[in-house]
């Protein structure tokens, strides 16, 4: 194997713990094998040595490739994931009496019986609504999460649920984490989070248990240590006891798995705080990508405070990989047709987005351009989520009154959003509904044991039924408002929500259909078309798949979408973003970005969307233009540059002058390119109207009124010289304003 001389380091690491920080795309595998064979050649029994991987393919990655270098005969370490051998442990510890005997919970509707069952037990005595809403999958999801997160992180559940961001209705969460613990010992059940619950509470409770599993190892390897949770690292700490030596390995910067319960801290302070000093290596070389992505790479997370102090590098022989930015469906399009024509596939292209529901927009945008995709999962394709179906369901009974008789179809438009009401309670009403076409009377059985409010919400909704059908030539934008409106939808989804996070991308799926139903069409008969296609993933179409799905993979062609403030990095006005959470927000956009090899296209809405604060700190201008001054110049002009006293070096300007020259004295090229400060370093802000426009006002920007006060720029039209502007004042609500006669002053450095 030809190595770096970082890996060679690694590889004959001499002794005692090491923590070895690898950027995306630095070759660890092949650096880990190659250390592992180094192991074997110096006489380190094979049984005394554990490799452990984050999952199940890279474990079979790691094997195949370990096998195929290894000496025919050579006997080889175990592989494993913290699963396995927690299982392992688990067999262990029963067999010797420490554990009662269980067994594992495989199939997901296992859990989710047993989850359901709990939630119904923590909430006995409730009314039917809220019961029956304890069981929508989302919240059963919602609290297997919960449980999982309960012996990840080792924390009493009821100090966990106050730490967490949960939503309403999750106030039986505690209890019913308590009744899954007693079904799961009544029926002789664990789950998988289980696996390394049930060991590492035996083995740190039990010495004589810890005794019998403690001093076999000599060498613990751990791969991807950056998305290890608090159970994981203490399971590791009593697995390689006080004889092993740990070599983590992994990317502070790549730790994105917060919600799961990792932290960058466990790959920084705590793992001296658990093993003791550590010999840190760096693997600062990446094989994936050019000068222009790496560089950009070390800007996007240079602002945060909980990571390595390690340059990202490209490798001499890697592929130049171009940034760009853009805006919009149309220049996606154009992104993809184009790679076409150079005779490239769909296939080698991946569009990244942040959440699932920014995904609806990229859909509709390749459906109505006639450009294959497919899904990371099929459950995303826009025409099957419920929302979606329910919000198409209402314009159609605009067009089609007739549905008004039609019960199912009646039970679609009242469960979505759900108006918090027993379904069996909602399939009896619409079937009176469709048959007398009129509201029950006040005493009618059906309406008994509502609340209220629940009675009221429910009227209002059949009389905005009853309205839609006038409202048919309506432009399907409009009618989406009015009915989002109506339903007062945004308050009812958050409220529906088992996570605040969860009910805020349901809100911006409302947001991003009235959008795609403005940009796309005004028709509602074409709008519903368009989202009535059932398509199928094609095998041969553009991958679509979240940032989180990504982690560990790599395309050619990576454009990244929904690159606006409150998307990526997700915030809202309810929601404010922390310190901790945009840090956390910088490590998913670094790894998204990084997924590219030869392209990467960022892309942002524009309109009332103003472009994520992320495209301004990734300096990608910068990074592409230090990018093409190096390959101008050939490798013998480079040489010369070296060793010839006074050549003239090419000059540039840059925001970050330290940053790029540490880059280029890594790569060697100090000698051949010089950088020198901005004359003018653009603020966010500036970036921002860099975007939108090359002068005047811009997105984003704040400005006072001499009647209104301040407010926010949220439109820009027209002539740039003279633009037409909407502005959000915090007094006087939104007002639009033509720009060169409103009595207008710019707010240096924001709002004010």
């Amino acid at each position: 194997m030809k190595l770096t001389d970082e890996q060679r380091a690694v590889v004959g690491h001499a002794g005692g713990h090491a923590r070895v920080a690898a950027v995306a795309g630095a070759g660890k595998t092949t650096t880990l094998v190659a250390r592992v064979l180094h192991l074997l050649a110096a006489g380190v029994p094979a049984r005394r040595m554990l490799v452990l991987m984050f999952n199940r393919s890279a474990r079979e990655d790691f094997t195949a490739k370990l096998v195929s270098l290894a000496p025919a005969g050579q006997a080889l370490p175990e592989v494993r994931t913290f699963h396995s051998i927690g299982h392992r442990l688990t067999q262990s510890l029963t067999r010797w009496g420490r554990l009662a005997p269980r067994q594992l919970l495989a199939a997901d509707w296992q859990r989710e019986k047993l989850l359901r069952q709990a939630a119904m037990r923590a909430l006995e005595g409730a009314d039917p609504a809220t019961r029956e809403a304890a069981l929508d999958p989302e919240r059963i999801e919602a609290l297997g999460h919960f449980c999982e997160m309960v012996k990840a992180e080792l924390e009493a559940p009821e100090m966990l649920k106050e730490r967490l961001d949960l939503g309403e209705h999750t106030g039986h969460f505690v209890e019913a984490f308590r009744q899954m613990e007693a079904l799961l010992e009544q029926q002789g059940g664990m789950t998988y989070a289980d696996l390394l619950y049930r060991p590492l509470r035996c083995l740190e409770s039990d010495a004589e248990s810890r005794a019998r599993v403690e001093g076999f190892l000599d060498h613990v390897i751990i791969d991807e240590y950056q998305d290890i949770n608090l159970a994981q690292q203490r399971l590791l700490a009593v697995l390689a006891g006080s004889r092993a030596a740990v070599m983590a390995v992994g990317d502070a910067n790549q730790c994105i798995y917060e919600w799961r319960g990792a932290r960058p801290d466990y790959m920084l302070q705590r793992f001296a705080a658990s093993f003791g000093e550590a010999t840190d290596y760096p693997l600062s070389t990446t094989f994936r990508h050019g000068h222009a992505l790496a560089l950009s790479a070390n800007h996007a997370v240079r602002a945060n405070r909980r990571r390595p102090d390690q340059l990202c590098l490209a490798a001499p022989g890697n592929p130049r990989t171009s940034l760009a930015v853009g805006q919009g469906g149309a220049r996606l399009i154009a992104a993809l047709q184009g790679w076409q024509r150079e005779g490239r596939t769909l296939a080698e292209g991946c569009v990244l987005v942040r959440s699932w529901a920014l995904s609806v927009s990229v859909q509709l945008q390749l459906l109505r351009a006639g450009i294959a995709f497919r899904l990371s999962r099929d459950d995303r394709f826009v025409f099957r989520l419920p929302l979606v179906q329910a919000l198409a369901g209402y314009l159609r009974l605009a067009r089609q009154p007739r549905l008004l008789n039609d019960p199912e179809h009646l039970l679609l438009l009242f469960s979505q959003p759900t108006p918090f009401v027993a379904r069996e309670r909602l399939q009896a009403l619409v079937v009176q509904l469709a048959d007398r076409q009129r509201w029950p009377e006040r005493h009618d059985p059906l309406l008994a044991e509502l609340k209220p409010i629940q009675r009221r919400n429910l009227k209002k909704r059949w009389e905005l039924l009853c309205e839609l059908p006038r409202l048919g030539n309506m432009p399907a934008s409009r009618l989406l408002e009015l009915v989002v409106e109506r339903l007062d939808a945004e308050k009812v989804l958050k409220r529906a929500a088992a996570r605040r996070e969860k009910g805020e991308e349901d809100v911006r799926l409302l947001d991003i259909l009235i959008e795609q139903a403005e940009e796309l069409t005004q028709a509602p008969d074409a709008f519903l078309e368009l989202l009535d296609r059932r398509i199928e993933g094609a095998e041969d179409g553009v991958l679509i798949t979240t940032v989180h799905g990504a982690k560990g993979l790599e395309w050619p062609l990576v454009a990244l979408w929904g690159l606006n403030e409150g998307d990526f990095p997700h915030y809202s006005r309810d929601n404010p973003i922390d310190d901790e959470r945009l840090e956390e927000e910088r490590r998913l956009f670094y790894v998204a970005m990084t997924r590219a090899q030869e392209r990467l296209l960022m892309l942002h809405d524009g309109g009332e969307h103003r472009p994520s604060r992320f495209l301004s700190e990734s300096a990608w201008r910068d990074c592409q233009r230090i990018d093409d001054a190096l390959a101008e110049q050939s490798d013998a002009l480079i040489s010369d540059a070296l060793v010839k006293e006074g050549a003239e070096k090419a000059a540039l300007e840059v925001g970050d002058p330290a940053l790029v020259e540490r880059y280029l004295r890594r790569i060697g090229a100090d000698g051949a390119l010089s950088v020198t400060p901005a004359t003018r370093v653009a603020s966010p802000g500036a970036e921002y109207a860099a975007l939108v426009h090359g002068m005047g006002f811009a997105v984003g920007e704040w400005v006072r009124h001499a009647v209104f006060g301040p407010g926010e720029v949220v439109v820009v039209e027209g002539d740039p010289r003279s633009p037409v502007l909407e502005v959000r004042f915090e007094q006087a609500g939104r007002r639009r304003l033509i720009a060169e006669r409103a009595p207008l002053e710019r707010l240096a450095g924001g709002r004010a």
